[in-house]
């Protein structure tokens, strides 16, 4: 079993789309490929419960189908902090619950990409953090960078806290967000040189989400020299 963790120096700065990529650019390759989001809010009421929009593009960028309760174990309707929504609905979100679904996942696939929730430093229960979930599931992490003023700080601090908490930093992909941010390449040079990790994509600012675009602008580089899977 193996597979990445995707986390974000924010939220919206496009994780699930990274995520899509990453899994499409993995089947090229001809990986199983498998994902999940453990834990979202956000979420729309259906005839079949509550369901995430981040997390049917995972679900449908699988190599074979996943049923959506091991995608998303954890789903919130209102789009608040997902500590606040868990409690609000009066439900605790369990790490157990979630290595369970995830063991499911992984063992019909190759490797396996789990999407966090937010940023790495987010609560999802008194006693439970984001940051605490790669550790669960035993994967290094990958972190999304949202390519927009302010980036650095936030992607700095990301870095640094992933490190400090002990998980294998796989590498990081700039996702360039803002097409109209200035000295864009002065950024992504200043990053190269101070996070302790390799930059394993520079995406574009695309012109539509598709995953198989965004496959394409992430390439298969990434994959060279992993450890993991």
């Amino acid at each position: 079993m193996s597979g990445y963790f995707i986390t974000g120096t924010d939220t919206g700065i496009g994780k699930t789309w990274v995520t899509v990529g990453l899994m499409t650019s993995a089947k090229r390759q001809g990986l199983a490929v498998g994902g999940m989001k453990p834990v979202a809010s956000g979420c729309e009421s259906t005839p079949q419960g509550l369901r995430n929009e981040d997390a049917l593009a995972i679900q449908s960028a699988a190599t074979r189908p996943i049923a959506y309760e091991n995608v998303n174990p954890y789903a919130f309707a209102p789009a608040i902090a997902p500590h606040i929504a868990a409690r609000e609905a009066g439900v605790k979100i369990d790490p157990a619950i979630i290595r369970d679904r995830y063991l499911c996942v992984a063992a019909e696939f190759d490797t396996v990409f789990v999407e966090g929730v937010g940023g790495w430093s987010v609560p999802l229960a008194p006693d439970l953090m984001v940051s605490d979930l790669p550790a669960l599931l035993n994967l290094p992490v990958i972190l999304v960078v949202g390519m927009r003023l302010g980036c650095m700080n936030h992607a700095l601090l990301s870095a640094q806290a992933i490190r400090a908490d002990g998980a294998e930093m796989a590498g990081w992909i700039a996702n360039s967000i803002d097409p109209a941010m200035e000295r864009h390449e002065e950024n992504l040079d200043y990053l190269r040189a101070n996070i302790a990790a390799p930059c394993l994509a520079v995406v574009p600012c695309l012109k539509s989400l598709e995953p198989a675009e965004m496959a394409s602008a992430i390439g298969g580089g990434w994959m060279a020299g992993r450890s993991n899977p």
